[in-house]
C-alpha cells in the first residue's frame, strides 16, 4: 500500500509542478530541458521505490501510475472544469498582427518565438502577416494566416 500512496503523491507533486511550470515547458524540449527530465526520472525513481527495489514493487508502482493516468483522462473527459483546470485553456497571443503582450509575458513567449513558429509552418516572415496566433493545450503554437489575394 505504501508504493500505492507514493505513486499517487508523486504523480500529482510533478502534475502540478508541470502545471506550473506552464505549457511550453515541454513542447519543444532543449537539451536543458532532456537533462532536467532525466534528473526528475531518477529522482521520481527513487521517490516511488524507496529502499525496496524488488519487481513485485516496481510493477505496483508502474500499474498505479497507469491507472491513475487513465482514471484521470475518464474524468476530464466527463467534467470539463477538471480538464480545463488540469490541461488549461488555448490562448491567442497575436491578434490581427498584434502580438498580445501581456498574454506573451504570462506564457513567457517572445515576439521570435512566434515568428519562427510562423516561418517554420506558413513560409511567414512578418507580425502583421499574421491573422492570428494561439497557444494550444498542448504548448504548440498555431498559426493563422491572413488570406492571400
Amino acid at each position: 500500500m505504501d508504493a500505492v500512496l507514493r505513486a499517487a503523491a508523486v504523480y500529482t507533486l510533478l502534475l502540478v509542478l508541470f502545471k506550473i511550470a506552464g505549457r511550453r515547458t515541454l513542447a519543444d524540449i532543449s537539451n536543458f530541458d532532456l537533462l532536467l527530465l532525466l534528473i526528475i526520472g531518477e529522482a521520481t525513481q527513487q521517490a516511488l521505490l524507496g529502499d525496496d527495489f524488488s519487481l513485485t514493487k516496481a510493477i505496483l508502482v508502474i500499474v498505479t501510475l497507469i491507472v491513475i493516468d487513465v482514471g484521470l483522462s475518464f474524468l476530464k473527459l466527463r467534467f470539463a472544469r477538471l480538464d480545463t483546470l488540469i490541461e488549461g485553456t488555448s490562448t491567442l497571443i497575436v491578434e490581427d498582427g498584434r502580438p498580445l503582450r501581456k498574454r506573451l509575458r504570462e506564457a513567457r513567449l517572445r515576439e521570435e518565438d512566434i515568428l519562427l513558429v510562423a516561418r517554420q509552418t506558413q513560409g511567414l516572415e512578418r507580425m502583421a502577416q499574421i491573422k492570428y496566433a494561439i497557444l494550444e493545450k498542448n504548448g504548440k503554437i498555431s498559426i493563422i494566416p491572413y488570406p492571400s489575394g
